[in-house]
């Protein structure tokens, strides 16, 4: 059993950063595989990121309207996946989830966090 508790949402203005953590229980390194979501309202939800290690390499996927701007990465010493996000704009605005392990169309996660909202506003 996972679980995934996240943090870090908020308030920020256009052009703002926030960084988002997850903080996931039991052993995260035996994890190869994490993702990030979010929905906004009155929208379907969408998958931002996938990190996966396949072979001893670490691959990172983001969706394509983040490139740039936004970076996965993980600290398994403090069993933590975090999403950095710069130059934030008002359509990043939904509530974000973390998850494990990455979906695809055919198929979700297992496992979600409760989600953390970010708004981005002047």
């Amino acid at each position: 059993q996972v679980q995934l508790v996240e943090s870090g949402g908020g308030l920020v203005q256009p052009g703002g950063s926030l960084r988002l953590s997850c903080a996931v229980s039991g052993d995260m390194s035996s994890i190869n595989s994490m993702s990030w979501y979010r929905q906004a309202s009155g929208k379907q939800r969408e998958g931002v990121s996938c990190e996966t290690t396949e072979d001893g390499r670490l691959h990172i996927l983001y969706v394509d309207s983040v490139k740039g701007r936004f970076t996965s990465f993980r600290d398994n010493a403090k069993n933590t996946v975090y999403l950095e996000m710069n130059n934030l704009k008002s359509e990043d605005t939904a509530v974000y989830y973390c998850a494990t392990p990455c979906g695809s169309k055919y198929y979700d996660p297992d496992y979600w966090g409760q989600g953390t909202q970010v708004t981005v506003s002047s």
